[in-house]
């Protein structure tokens, strides 16, 4: 199953998970009650299957860690953001296929 691998954060992990990573990180800051988060779910965890080793993918609820979208400036659900040494490099919000999350993201997948 895909969601296996897909870290998911908390106010707890998220600077040892995202700003300490020593790869690139996807935030997928989604939420339960989101229909379209629902719908990207699928496509987030189709990434983090065929990034193993050189992207890592996370989740974060904004119910569970609302200070940390706050400080992100999630706007809106789902965002993704791609964090590189600790910063948000790129971020998109609303539900994209997986070439366009990509694309949008500036991340290459390609051996």
């Amino acid at each position: 199953m895909a969601g296996e691998y897909v870290v998911t954060l908390t106010n707890e992990n998220f600077e040892s998970e995202v700003l300490n990573s020593p790869i690139p990180v996807l935030v997928d800051f989604t939420a339960t009650w989101c229909g379209p988060c629902k719908q990207l779910a699928p496509i987030v965890d189709k990434i983090a299957e065929e990034s193993q080793g050189k992207l890592k993918v996370a989740k974060l609820d904004i119910d569970v860690a609302p200070k940390l979208a706050e400080k992100y400036k999630v706007r809106a659900v789902p965002t993704c953001i791609l964090f590189e040494v600790g910063d948000a490099k790129a971020s998109y919000s609303g539900v994209a296929s997986k070439e366009k999350l990509l694309q949008k993201l500036g991340i290459q997948l390609g051996a």
